[in-house]
């Protein structure tokens, strides 16, 4: 891999994220998605209890293996649920699927082999790009930090091409990209090759601007964009006064934030969406924007917003009226 491909489709939906997605559908977003010429796919044991990764690997066996950069996430491992009910499905995390199985935090350097090992299993496929420790937030710092360590040896016996870690806490990810750059193994001090941030480097909010862009830029770190919409703020035309934010209501500051972006959005013609892509896929730092797609007509979707044209003039304007730092936009 010498480069991630600038647009990736997540794997989430494949694991019925907030309902069940049939088959065929999942079929369509993947057909979809290749035909638009997207070739990196995220997935991770967490999304569905392995379902997602048991449907992309799937679906991408059926194409050729050096076309496509695939990623999943370690951290977690999975295991035969022992209290499962006929019928409970794992809705508290947001997945419609059987709670047959269960999630186990291993962070140990066996547990990090084991999950990858697992993945590729259910995956089928005999090797992952990319392996993310996944939510690194969740755990004591110190357990993070030998992960990734852990991950950064498997990288250097050629088990994966690039590691690295997957949050929406930023001080963590900062943390982890400065720790793991200190002179460790045969590596000689290259530490993580990617950070996913999610729905922290958004049109609408850029915590990571101050202090992790600067980190990975100093560290030759590539930030992989994720949760560009602020789960779902930012997803239409018109921002409706029961938007989503966090996953739960928007606060009223967020809403009136997004309508102001949306109106300077609009004296250049662009829709509130389509400036959040291109902004997610422009910032700088980015190495690649990833998209949760729940439909081939979402896939489509987002390559006509992809594909539109935006003037420099909107961002110059945006950082005018105050709404985006200047020098995010990469020229």
């Amino acid at each position: 891999m010498s480069e991630l491909p600038p647009v990736g489709l997540g794997g989430a939906a494949f694991g019925n994220l907030y309902g069940p997605v049939p088959d065929a559908v999942a079929e369509e977003i993947l057909d979809a998605a290749w035909a638009a010429g997207i070739r990196y796919f995220d997935t991770a044991p967490h999304y569905g209890l392995g379902l997602s990764e048991e449907r992309l690997g799937a679906l991408l066996a059926r194409r050729p293996r050096a076309e496509y950069v695939l990623s999943t996430k370690v951290g977690r491992l999975l295991e035969p649920n022992p209290d499962h009910v006929p019928g409970a499905l794992d809705t508290e995390k947001g997945f419609w699927v059987p709670t047959n199985r269960r999630r186990v935090v291993d962070l140990s350097p066996a547990g990090i082999r084991d999950s990858l090992t697992a993945s590729l299993e259910r995956l089928g496929l005999d090797r992952v790009d990319v392996a993310y420790l996944h939510d690194p937030e969740e755990y004591p710092r110190a357990e993070a930090h030998a992960a990734i360590r852990t991950l950064i040896e498997m990288r250097e016996e050629g088990l994966v091409t690039a590691i690295g870690a997957g949050a929406k806490d930023v001080p963590v990810l900062v943390d982890l990209v400065r720790a793991a750059a200190v002179p460790n193994g045969r590596g000689g001090g290259h530490g993580m090759d990617l950070v996913m941030v999610a729905g922290r480097y958004t049109l609408l909010e850029q915590p990571a601007w101050p202090g992790l862009v600067p980190a990975c830029a100093e560290h030759g770190v590539g930030i992989v964009n994720v949760g560009v919409f602020n789960s779902g703020l930012l997803a239409r035309k018109q921002v409706p006064p029961d938007a989503t934010y966090e996953y739960g209501p928007a606060p009223a500051a967020m809403i009136e934030r997004a309508n102001r972006i949306a109106g300077v959005c609009a004296r250049f013609g662009v829709d509130l969406p389509t400036a959040a892509v291109h902004f997610g896929r422009r910032a700088r730092g980015v190495v690649n924007a990833t998209f949760g797609l729940s439909s081939a007509a979402e896939v489509r979707e987002l390559v006509a917003r992809l594909d539109a044209q935006v003037d420099d003039a909107l961002w110059v304007a945006l950082v005018a009226e105050g709404l985006l730092p200047d020098g995010v936009i990469a020229a």
